[in-house]
């Protein structure tokens, strides 16, 4: 019988952490949980230790490792808590592959033990290729381990490129649903309310991405990300949305010809392509149905409108920290948006004026990737405190 596969979930509370706990329900000849990580769910966070009883959890939040501990009293488990407890619980799991289902730049330092430890990662965090990618590229080849795509266009490439080493990829299309204001004016965008941008036409994810995707920065971080994992330059790298959310991406190859990955909005089936890779599984998902979509429809994003895109562009090009500092701006103006402390539009306005002042470096460290993160978050904030006012003042 073959070997199990021992999992690690950075993030198992949230979206993308418990969907993966589903494909390991579905597949438990296949999977074991070595580790499981959480932020503040500590509810959560217990239910599934006691259902899965793995060899590590970990609590960032300090305030609840008493809580977890005497939960978790009964089951061979031990307990992590603190800033740097998904690092050590990590470390200690044993794991054969770490899905990285973090959100934002916090995704950043676990991952990387992930790697120094040897695993093989699952990313579905994409800020850490955005923030650290040749860091973390260059760590991974150091190690000798395999980033597996889980965005599901990333995966969609992914799929499209195996069996192809030896062709030359001429371009790659990234696919956008266009999330809940596609066609809609600036006019119109200027008074949206959160309620709206929370409401995706297709998928199902957190607020953070939830409004990333709504403003087209999602978008623009898979653009970078994308250049990371498949080495390419941005002019080889377009977006087009596609309202359908049936095709995930598409790859275009040297001779012109074209391969696309299909199939119905569901973040499993990317999760467990990750996990069984090089082998497909069997699964019982949901089958697409050429007549429920009887028109698929492509268009171009409206960068005009929604800034972000070309803002992830401009990252993209200057290259070293800038692409983390666009990062952690929209991390400050995506909270506040959804505090209703700025507007829709203002996130753009905040992120770019914050990549014109935070200084930007060539060639940089650890250290300086963890301290440009630092600055660009108090310039943003500064600025969310700024336009704060004149926000609730238009209001």
């Amino acid at each position: 019988m073959e070997k199990k596969k021992q999992i690690a979930i950075l993030g198992a509370t949230g979206s993308i952490g418990t969907q993966a706990l589903e494909v390991v329900r579905a597949c438990p000849e296949r999977f074991e949980i070595r580790m499981l990580s959480a932020g503040t769910n500590s509810d959560l966070l217990i239910r599934q230790a006691i259902e899965f009883r793995p060899k590590t959890v970990a609590i960032a939040d300090e305030r609840k490792y008493h809580e977890v501990k005497a939960a978790l009293s009964g089951v061979p488990t031990t307990v992590f808590a603190g800033r740097d407890a998904m690092e050590e619980a990590i470390q200690h799991s044993g794991a054969d592959i770490a899905i990285s289902a973090l959100v934002g730049f916090a995704g950043l330092g676990p991952t990387l033990a992930a790697i120094e430890a040897g695993m093989d990662v699952a990313l579905a965090n994409k800020e850490t290729l955005v923030v650290a990618g040749q860091l973390v590229m260059d760590l991974a080849a150091k190690h000798g381990v395999k980033l597996l795509p889980v965005d599901s266009e990333h995966s969609a490439i992914f799929q499209c490129i195996v069996g192809e080493e030896h062709s030359v990829i001429e371009k790659i299309y990234l696919t956008a649903s266009g999330g809940p204001f596609r066609g809609k004016s600036r006019e119109y965008l200027s008074t949206v309310s959160q309620e709206q941008a929370l409401r995706h036409p297709n998928w199902v994810m957190g607020a953070k991405i939830t409004i990333d995707s709504a403003t087209l920065m999602n978008k623009g971080l898979e653009v970078i990300e994308a250049k990371w994992l498949f080495k390419l330059q941005a002019r080889q790298i377009d977006v087009i949305v596609h309202p359908q959310s049936i095709v995930h991406s598409l790859v275009q190859f040297g001779d012109g010809s074209i391969k696309a990955q299909l199939g119905l909005p569901d973040m499993k089936l990317p999760i467990q392509y990750a996990l069984t890779y090089p082998d497909r599984a069997k699964s019982n998902f949901k089958r697409f149905n050429f007549a429920e979509f009887p028109a698929l429809t492509f268009e171009q994003p409206d960068t005009g409108t929604f800034l972000n895109l070309a803002l992830a562009y401009r990252a993209l090009e200057a290259g070293g920290s800038m692409p983390c500092v666009l990062n952690a701006a929209n991390e400050i103006v995506v909270a506040a948006f959804l505090k209703g402390e700025v507007g829709f539009l203002q996130m753009s306005d905040i992120i770019s004026e914050t990549m014109e002042v935070c200084e930007h470096i060539a060639v940089p460290s650890l250290v300086d990737y963890v301290e440009a993160d630092r600055r660009s978050r108090e310039i943003a904030a500064g600025l969310v405190t700024k336009s704060k006012g004149i926000y609730q003042i238009a209001k």
